[in-house]
């Protein structure tokens, strides 16, 4: 049983011109593909994925963007409350218009939501998180990721929002 309480409800809810503010982030680590590990081991980069409550496929953990917290905090509380990860939220990698068809409410109600996503660092995986009982973790390569993403919208994010921005930092690093 987890300590942390997953945040509910619709009463904090940031919205703008008809559309649910969301914040969310794409967890990744870098893993060594290297037995014994030196200098020279190449070392891939693999994304954190969930299972989604309401059918196939997989997801990056995201929400509901609430008044009382900036778009970054929002985010890194997602990346705990639905994958159990703490990690460093390095950079913004895009914003990605959707339509849910779960929250539609009275301030959207078309369900359109505007997802401002992260990159986000994994540090730590918790053993105990708020939805860990509906919950699954997967570590997958990018081109796994991108083949079981649920969400057209979150493909692009990955494809084109973080692959694009790890490019950079690469160039930038080297």
């Amino acid at each position: 049983m987890s300590d942390l309480v997953a945040r509910t409800g619709r009463l904090q809810q940031r919205y703008e011109n008809g559309y649910r503010l969301v914040a969310g982030c794409i967890p990744f680590r870098y893993r060594c593909l290297d037995e014994s590990p030196n200098e020279n081991s190449e070392n891939v980069i693999e994304v954190l994925m969930i299972n989604s409550t309401s059918g196939p496929g997989l997801l990056f953990p995201k929400g509901g963007w609430e008044n009382d917290e900036t778009v970054e905090e929002a985010a890194v509380r997602e990346a705990i409350e639905e994958a159990g990860v703490r990690g460093d939220l390095l950079d913004f990698v895009g914003d990605y218009n959707f339509k849910s068809k779960t929250h539609e409410d009275e301030f959207s109600p078309e369900g359109l939501c505007k997802a401002a996503m992260f990159a986000l660092l994994v540090k730590e995986e918790l053993n105990s998180w708020p939805e860990q009982s509906t919950r699954i973790r997967s570590w997958l390569t990018i081109s796994q990721a991108i083949q079981n993403c649920r969400h057209a919208w979150m493909k692009e994010a990955l494809e084109y929002g973080f692959c694009k921005w790890l490019a950079q930092k690469r160039k930038t690093t080297s």
